[in-house]
């Protein structure tokens, strides 16, 4: 298999890694609004003895979304690098080389 046909491949299976993640986002995305509506349904503040119990549990709803935020950014940071990686030693076996930043970290 040539150099050529390997980082094709990789492309290949990038795109459809990306197709993946976005079907699991899309499926977080509806687990979320699930979440929504029986947040605003069932925390109320009569369901509370204090307010200060219904702060913490909204706070601990947002910091699930939170790590689930952060998961999200950290894999798609190391498929960041990987391509980028990819790409640049592609531009080094052309010649050529690529002025793009495509660190979205940044």
């Amino acid at each position: 298999m040539s150099r050529e046909e390997s980082m094709l491949q990789i492309m290949d299976a990038a795109v459809k890694l990306q197709h993946n993640i976005s079907l699991i986002l899309e499926a977080k995305a509806l687990e979320a609004e699930k979440i929504r509506n029986w947040s605003i349904n069932h925390l109320s503040g009569a369901v509370f003895d204090s307010h200060e119990d219904q702060l913490n549990m909204s706070l601990k709803l947002q910091e699930h979304l939170i790590e689930l935020l952060e998961g999200v950014n950290r894999m798609e940071a190391g498929l960041n690098s990987n391509l980028k990686a990819l790409l640049s030693s592609q531009g080094e076996q052309d010649g050529g080389s690529f002025d793009m930043d495509l660190d979205v970290g940044k």
